[in-house]
């Protein structure tokens, strides 16, 4: 401010610079010219500080007060410390500050102001602290209310608590009112009650303060009870009351509680407060009543992007993506401009329609705005989910890597991601990235993430290190987290661990009982799984539409035909749930499994909606299994149509007809193959041996004990035939010689696998095998001799179920 003195020249202050670049009114501009001049007339400063908009203009006033000899008063400069800070120019604020030599209570408190208004709240905290420590000034009544809203954490909180006790403030609504808030906003709502409590007066403020304290802090019924004392004092609620009492109706599910609300804020005007409005649309969304939010959207007269993203999310949650496009369309039309919420609802929408273009174009929306690189992660996130749930993993991890800050929801989205796509292995190796990343603290949503991607990979030395973790964080019992490893320890072949876990965490919702229902029935226990859903209804559990999804696969599995059907008929029945085409596809295979392939077709033909992918691959995988080439025809012929992108399907078509050594239809439908691009996916197996997993492929030869794995394989086979083995050679699906079959099927993955494990571990010691494909007829017939002979347990997952052989004899009773 000092460089412009030399504009003071002869007593004359130039009136054009002051008008033209400080932008002062003529009222400002006659107190400058009565200076100019010499009148003794007194300068009004009050109309120059009133008239100053910019921080120049104070500039330039400050230098016309210190030329004048007005800016030595203390009060004058505490004016101008008000004023540069009001307008935003935090430095020359300080600067002021610091030159007063003299500092009372009022100047101390405008700095202190003045740092809270610009967000510096770790300054204002330690501006009371130097106060305190320096000089002789003690704070006043105007201290404490802004020093209480820059308090960032409980202890300076307390401190500054403790201070309003001494000077006997406690008594004065403002400053209680300030402690009411401070305490909501740090998390410790009951304090802030007690306060409240004793305050001898509440103005709305406080009453709204505590009320959305503990809403925050996840005491929504103490919200409620709040209320009604609120009642009972006869205040009536405002807009923002409304406002968060409809949260609460929202997160509390009572719908008849928000209606009453809602007919209160029409009674009362308040319905057309574009707040209350906005808690409307959230509330009705949470319910479900989609057509009641959009008519709240259509009867306000004035929308903000909060109303327009609320109505978004709406739509978007309940899972009606291309409402959410085109109200996106509409409010372009407005000409109101998105942000990046507005952005996150829409990716999602794009991710649900598999509308990769659109989803690019939203991408490339973002990333004109910079909001991937401005520490914006909530969009970032959604772009990432979007690339995931679009099968796009490549592009998901790329988005993921150039995220300006990763934040706990970013590592979770990216491991759910990898898990949900199929790349298992390279989820738990994010996980592990994560773990070792400063800064990021693993919640609920981490576990939830990781574990079932333990679970597909059979990675049980992974899940238990992960459970270990879980326990540290005292989340092992979480329902959510509790039934994931429920689920990682069944699908793991440890049904004897899953079980106790399942008894541990909380079972008042079907959400473990789905899990442990779903483990049962991949081990073969359909009646464990009957049973289980009896205890569950017993125990007074709702069942849901993935319950009978679990029940259904169990009794699949199970060849429990007939209690298939009641349950299926049960379901919309007696629990009003409308079966979906998952539960459709179900039944085919539980019919084609039982060989009742006639029935499976004619069911197909009866389902009221059109039959998918799945629905026809489990009729096609029957007839493979039961040798029905003419249905099994008319089941890939839907199949190459629905889905023709989808190897697998290929491959049991082939395999049908090679069979029945129809080398013709073979050949057509692998050179389909080869024309589309497909390549089909090997056959791998896994085994967990001392502290490594060893993967074989079918035919591997390159794995350092592969001879002796051969040589004793072969041995074993000549022994093992000795007890009655024979070769099936239906399962070699190639048109050559007898004895290059029986070398075809020596090398298939599961045998060198447990080979391997023979070779490796001591005798009678349990194997457990991992196989990525459905494990084939003679293989099947093998490991039940090889654990008779040397009186092994082998447990072999493969990708629909698990079977345990003991003694000769697997635990699928040969019914895979």
């Amino acid at each position: 401010m000092l460089r412009l003195l030399p504009i003071y020249k002869d007593g004359f202050f130039r009136k054009s610079v002051l008008v033209s670049r400080g932008c002062l009114c003529p009222y400002s501009v006659k107190c400058i010219s009565n200076l100019s001049s010499g009148s003794t007339r007194a300068i009004d400063i009050e109309v120059l500080f009133n008239a100053c908009t910019t921080a120049e203009a104070v500039k330039r006033v400050h230098t016309l007060l210190i030329v004048s000899g007005k800016a030595q008063s203390s009060f004058v400069r505490t004016r101008l410390v008000n004023l540069y800070a009001h307008l935003g120019d935090l430095t020359a604020s300080q600067i002021t500050f610091h030159e007063i030599s003299k500092k009372d209570a009022y100047t101390w408190n405008s700095m202190v102001s003045a740092y809270v208004r610009n967000r510096q709240f770790h300054k204002a905290v330690n501006c009371v602290l130097e106060m305190l420590a320096i000089s002789n000034v003690r704070p006043d009544f105007y201290t404490f209310p802004p020093v209480l809203k820059a308090c960032r954490s409980l202890q300076d909180g307390s401190r500054f608590h403790c201070w309003v006790l001494k000077l006997g403030f406690e008594w004065d609504v403002y400053i209680a009112a300030s402690l009411v808030h401070m305490y909501c906003r740090l998390g410790y709502a009951d304090s802030a009650f007690t306060i409240f409590k004793a305050m001898p007066c509440r103005d709305m403020g406080c009453w709204n303060a505590v009320i959305s304290g503990f809403v925050q802090n996840g005491s929504a019924e103490e919200a409620l009870n709040i209320l009604e004392y609120m009642k009972m004092e006869g205040v009536d609620m405002d807009s923002v009351t409304v406002s968060t009492i409809l949260s609460v109706c929202a997160q509390m599910n009572y719908m008849l509680l928000g209606l009453l609300v809602h007919s209160y804020a029409v009674k009362h005007g308040l319905e057309l407060n574009v707040f209350v409005s906005n808690a409307l649309i959230n509330m009705y969304a949470k319910f479900g009543e989609l057509e009641c939010a959009l008519s709240v959207f259509n009867s306000m007269d004035g929308r903000d992007i909060v109303t327009w993203n609320s109505i978004f999310a709406a739509f978007e949650q309940n899972s009606y993506p291309y409402d959410v496009q085109k109200l996106f369309n509409l409010m372009q039309s407005y000409k109101t401009q998105p942000d990046s919420l507005s952005l996150v609802s829409l990716c999602s929408s794009f991710a649900q329609t598999k509308d990769i273009l659109s989803a690019k174009s939203a991408h490339g929306f973002i990333t004109r705005r910079y909001w991937l690189v401005e520490n914006d992660s909530v969009i970032g996130n959604a772009v990432v989910d979007m690339y995931a749930k679009l099968c796009m993993i490549e592009f998901a991890k790329k988005v993921f890597d150039e995220l300006a800050h990763k934040d706990v929801i970013s590592w979770n989205t990216i491991i759910t991601g990898y898990a949900q796509n199929g790349f298992a292995a390279e989820a738990i190796e994010v996980y592990n990235k994560m773990s070792n990343v400063g800064g990021v603290t693993r919640n609920q949503g981490t576990w939830v993430s990781v574990l079932p991607a333990c679970a597909h990979l059979g990675a049980l030395r992974d899940g238990t290190r992960i459970h270990c973790q879980a326990l540290k964080e005292c989340l092992d019992l979480d329902v959510f987290v509790g039934t994931c490893l429920v689920d990682l320890y069944g699908k793991c072949g440890r049904l004897n661990e899953a079980m106790p876990m399942f008894y541990e965490v909380p079972r008042e919702t079907s959400v473990p009982w789905n899990a442990i229902i779903s483990c049962h029935g991949l081990h073969g226990l359909g009646e464990t799984s009957v049973q289980l859903f009896n205890d569950m209804l017993n125990e007074g559990v709702d069942p849901d539409q993935v319950t009978f999804l679990s029940l259904l696969t169990a009794c699949s599995h199970s060849g429990l035909v007939d209690q298939g059907k009641a349950y299926f008929h049960m379901m919309e029945k007696e629990f009003g749930i409308s079966p979906t085409v998952k539960h459709y596809g179900c039944m085919v295979d539980l019919f084609g499994r039982a060989g009742l392939l006639k029935t499976a077709y004619d069911f197909i033909i009866s389902m009221p909606m059109k039959p998918d992918a799945t629905v026809w691959g489990a009729l096609l995988g029957a007839c493979r299994i039961h040798g029905n080439v003419e249905m099994g025809r008319k089941a890939s012929k839907n199949l190459f149509e629905l889905d023709p992108e989808n190897v697998g399907y290929y491959v049991l078509a082939s395999n049908l007809y090679a069979n029945f050594r129809r080398w013709e239809n073979v050949e057509k439908v692998r050179s389909l193959v080869r024309g589309r691009g497909l390549s089909k996916t090997p056959g791998w197996s896994s085994v967990d041996m001392n502290n490594s997993v060893e993967v074989f492929y079918t035919g591997n030869q390159t794995h350092p004990q592969s001879e002796v794995i051969y040589k004793e394989l072969s041995i074993l086979t000549a022994k093992l035939k000795t007890l009655g083995y024979t070769p099936d050679h239906s399962f070699v699906l190639q048109d050559v010689e007898d004895d290059e079959k029986e070398s075809i099927l020596t090398s298939h993955s599961e045998r060198l696998a447990i080979m391997y494990a023979i070779l490796n571990s001591p005798p009678k010691m349990a194997i457990q095998i991992y196989k990525n494909l459905r494990v084939c007829g003679d293989c099947h017939s093998l490991t039940k001799l090889i654990s008779k002979y040397t009186e092994r347990e082998i447990t072999v997952r493969d990708s629909n179920r698990f079977h345990l052989f003991r003694d000769g004899v697997c635990s699928c009773g040969d019914y895979w």
